[in-house]
């Protein structure tokens, strides 16, 4: 039975909720205001019916939002409320992109939580022409390879040995070396790419 506070209509909003669970997945990416402007963001926190972004511009309620974030690319919905940080938008899709979208938000927030290895498969590339120039802080520059490209970083081969944390510039490109491997380096870019460069004619 309900009651009389409880109409269908806020129990079903209740529900609606529940199975929208919010995900701790902070995920680098950038979006679109109306005014076409383009801004870079980072998500706090994601459901299958929403969105909350760290933003620097605000998107004031009811505008239309179009958000690439890494992983999960190409995201359209309306802005509900602003926050300290950003704002909090709704997502408009299809019952099917939504339960593919689910899945791929619990395997993002699994691998966080259990610190399984980053999945390339989809949101990597690999450039046409690898060649790019590493730029020091000195302003000497070095060929590297680049073997991989995503919208918030790059992997490229070389014999140098940088230190963590080090800034640089890959072509034009600036960003900071967050890890090493067996012949290269990993880089964190400054500012995330945007989704629309991320092919492969990309050149940094």
């Amino acid at each position: 039975m309900l009651s009389a506070l409880q109409t269908p209509r806020t129990v079903s909003r209740a529900a609606e909720r529940r199975r929208h669970y919010r995900m701790k997945v902070v995920l680098l990416g950038r979006y679109m205001l109306p005014n076409r402007m383009e801004y870079p963001c980072q998500s706090i926190d994601i459901s299958p019916g929403g969105l909350h972004l760290a933003a620097p511009a605000k998107a004031a309620p009811g505008d239309r939002v179009i958000v690439y974030l890494e992983h999960l690319g190409r995201i359209e919905g309306v802005a509900v409320r602003t926050t300290m940080e950003g704002f909090a938008m709704t997502i408009t899709a299809t019952s099917r992109k939504r339960e593919k979208f689910t899945a791929q938000l619990t395997w993002l927030a699994n691998r966080d939580e259990l610190g399984l290895p980053e999945d390339r498969r989809h949101e990597r590339i690999v450039p046409r022409n690898p060649r790019s120039i590493l730029t020091m802080e000195d302003g000497i520059e070095h060929v590297v390879r680049v073997i991989d490209i995503s919208l918030s970083g790059a992997a490229f081969s070389t014999d140098l040995d940088l230190p963590m944390n080090m800034p640089v510039k890959i072509g034009s490109t600036p960003a900071k070396i967050v890890r090493r491997f067996d012949g290269g380096f990993a880089a964190e870019f400054r500012f995330p790419l945007s989704a629309d460069l991320l092919d492969e004619n990309l050149e940094l």
